[in-house]
C-alpha cells in the first residue's frame, strides 16, 4: 500500500529556513493505516533539503536553535553564501536569460550556494514505520531546510508512506 500527502511551508526571507515536519509526518504515517513499512520526505525544490536530528531545545542570537545554527556555520565555511557576482560560476548568462523568461529575477539565481548545500545534504529521508510509530529514536526530528536565502517562498515537502 502507498499513501502520500504535502506538506505545504512558507520559508523566510535572508535566513536559512528550518522546519520541523515531525508532526505533520507522524499525522499522515497515522492517516495512511499503514503499521510497518517506510515513509519518504522528499522535497523536488533543488535549493532545499531534508534531515533528521535531535533538536537543541536551546535558541542562538539569529533565532534558530543552537543545532541549527552550528549546521548553517558548518555549511557557510564549506559552502559560502552568494552575496556577489563572481563567487561562483553559475549562474552565466544562458541561465539568466532563461530565468527572465520564466519571470525569476536576477537575484533569485544568485543563490549557487543553496544548490550545493542541497546537493550535499540530500533532498530526502526515508526513516522505518514499526508498529505504526516512525522510528526516530527517543531525540529525532525530522526538519525539511531551505538553503535559499534570496527571498520568502512557499515550499512543498512530499510525505510518502509506503508498507
Amino acid at each position: 500500500m502507498v499513501y502520500r500527502e504535502a506538506v505545504e511551508l512558507m520559508s523566510n526571507n535572508g535566513v536559512v529556513t528550518f522546519h520541523n515536519v515531525t508532526a505533520d509526518v507522524k499525522r499522515i504515517v497515522e492517516k495512511s493505516g499503514i503499521k510497518n513499512g517506510l515513509v519518504s520526505v522528499y522535497s523536488h525544490h533543488t535549493t532545499c533539503a531534508v534531515i533528521t536530528q535531535e533538536a537543541a531545545f536551546d535558541m542562538s542570537i539569529t533565532g534558530l536553535e543552537t543545532l541549527q545554527q552550528d549546521f548553517v556555520e558548518v555549511l557557510e565555511n564549506a559552502v559560502p553564501t552568494q552575496t556577489r557576482e563572481g563567487i561562483y560560476l553559475h549562474p552565466g548568462p544562458k541561465a539568466l536569460k532563461f530565468a527572465e523568461e520564466h519571470d525569476e529575477d536576477a537575484r533569485g539565481c544568485h543563490n549557487t550556494d543553496a544548490h550545493l548545500r542541497s546537493a550535499l545534504i540530500g533532498r530526502s529521508e526515508t526513516i522505518p514505520i514499526i508498529d505504526g510509530e516512525v522510528d526516530l529514536g527517543s531525540f529525532g526530528f525530522i526538519y525539511f531546510i531551505d538553503f535559499d536565502t534570496t527571498r520568502a517562498r512557499k515550499r512543498v515537502a512530499q510525505v510518502t508512506v509506503i508498507g
